[in-house]
This record gives structure tokens, C-alpha cells and sequence, in this order.
């Protein structure tokens, strides 16, 4: 598929200049920028349909963890905010199992679209992993499966809907909850989040939504999934420099091998 068949670019010109910073200014204001219909439904079923054919090699985990994404502090008790655990579970297939056909590969290599993420990102450049698994991935969750509440280690995750939960899987939010650069973690207003004391803004992404996130500093999960149908959901990761890979330890973590 060529760009043009994969994207509507007539309601989102990513070659315009004044789009362009349209999108900045608002992902700038408030973290968020949600792209309904960014993707064609046609170029959506074929991601879908791919990701059907693997799901037999889908690596599978269910596991506890902070909201911080480390290991819990012994200097605070196991109820504090710091050391509460929630659950996450999901399955993921890697970058080395995305056809070199995909539309998904063709959306992620392609010069227009990373200079357009550039410009909104506020980025010298965008680079792909040089490790074999960790570029483009596609999470699937299941009936009962969820991510729970957490903050990112990256400063932006970008995301493509590819098939929605029919009932719940919604993905909630609480922006700017801490100030990492600084060290305040804000574990009064975490733990209010995490018994439920606090509104969350709710964001509602159909098939073909392309949304930028802003998670490191804003706390986020995505609901359990109480409908029969699999949600399934692509990550578009990028890094700054070239030549990154992620760990292999976290790669064992993440995707149950490191090649």
C-alpha cells in the first residue's frame, strides 16, 4: 500500500506546514492529540487480519508492578503509594513478525510521516530501534485483561487504534500528576488516583485513531476489557538517537526473548 491509500490526507495533511504546527501547539497544550480516522479502514483490516494470522506466536504475561515502573522501595510500606502494585496483563507481537508488507511498516518507515512527527514532537530527527523487536509492536487484550495505572519512562508514545474493545478497555488518564525532572512524585495525589477519589479523563480511540501521548509525567492505564472482542492496539516506538536498543533484560521482560 502507498502512503495515500493508507492515510486520509485530505483531513490530515501531514505535508502542510500549518498543520503541522496546528498539531504541535495543541499536543504542546495538553499532552494529548488524538487523530480520529487518521488511518484507512482498508489499511486497518489488513493490520487487523495480519495480527489475527500471528496470534499464535502472541507472548502473553500477566504481571504486579508500581505505578512508578520500579522495583518497590523498602524506606516505604508496602500500602504506600510508592510500593502499591497493580496489575497488567497482555499480549505482544514484536517488530520481526510485522510483514515487510504491513501497512503498519510502510506507515512507520516512511520519510513524510516521521518529518511530520518530528514537527510535533519538537524533534531533530526520529530513529528506530536497533534491536529486532522493539519498533512496532502490537498489544493484544483480551477478555478480563488490562494495563494498569502507571507513569512512562519515555517522554512520548504514539499509538494506532486498530480494533477497539467492544465494552470497557477505554484508556484513562490524570495528566501531570509528578514532576520526574524534578523528583517529586507527587504520592498523595497517586495514591487518591489509586483508590478511585480522583475524575480521570477518558479518552475513546474508534479504529484508525493515531493518538500522541505524553506519559512520563501523567498517569495512565487502560480499563479492563469486559467485551468478548480482542482489543488490539499498535505502538509506534522511535528514539531520538540512532543505534538504541532496548535492554536485553528488558526485552526477556517484555517479549519473552531478546531476538
Amino acid at each position: 500500500m502507498t502512503l495515500d491509500e493508507i492515510l486520509d490526507l485530505n483531513a490530515y495533511p501531514i505535508g502542510d506546514a500549518a498543520f503541522r504546527a496546528t498539531c504541535k501547539n495543541r499536543f504542546e497544550e495538553t499532552g494529548v492529540l488524538s487523530m480520529p480516522g487518521f488511518v484507512q479502514q482498508g489499511a486497518i483490516n489488513a493490520i487487523r487480519d495480519e495480527g489475527v494470522a500471528n496470534a499464535d506466536k502472541v507472548f502473553a504475561k500477566t504481571e504486579q508492578h508500581t505505578v512508578y515502573l520500579s522495583a518497590p522501595d523498602p524506606a516505604f510500606a508496602p500500602d504506600h503509594p510508592r510500593n502499591r502494585m497493580v496489575t497488567s496483563s497482555k499480549g505482544c507481537i514484536t517488530d520481526d513478525l510485522i510483514s515487510t508488507g504491513s501497512p503498519l511498516r510502510a506507515l512507520y518507515d516512511s520519510p513524510l510521516f516521521q518529518t511530520f512527527l518530528c514537527e510535533v514532537l519538537g524533534e531533530e530527527a526520529v530513529y528506530e530501534y536497533a534491536d529486532p523487536l522493539s519498533s512496532i509492536n502490537l498489544h493484544f487484550a483480551q477478555t478480563g485483561q488490562e494495563l494498569g495505572w502507571h507513569f512512562d519512562n519515555s517522554s512520548f508514545a504514539i499509538t494506532l487504534m486498530v480494533q477497539p474493545s467492544e465494552k470497557g478497555g477505554q484508556f484513562e488518564y490524570v495528566e501531570n500528576v509528578r514532576d520526574a525532572d524534578a523528583g517529586d512524585m507527587n504520592f498523595d495525589a497517586v495514591g487518591d488516583i489509586l483508590d478511585g477519589k480522583t475524575p480521570v479523563k477518558e479518552l475513546v480511540a474508534e479504529a484508525g485513531t493515531l493518538v500522541f501521548f505524553r506519559g512520563r509525567n501523567s498517569i495512565h492505564r487502560v480499563a479492563l476489557n469486559e467485551g468478548n472482542r480482542t482489543r488490539m492496539l499498535a505502538v509506534l516506538a522511535y528514539n531520538s538517537e540512532p543505534g538504541v536498543s532496548l535492554s536485553e533484560e528488558a526485552r526477556m521482560t517484555f517479549y519473552g526473548r531478546t531476538g
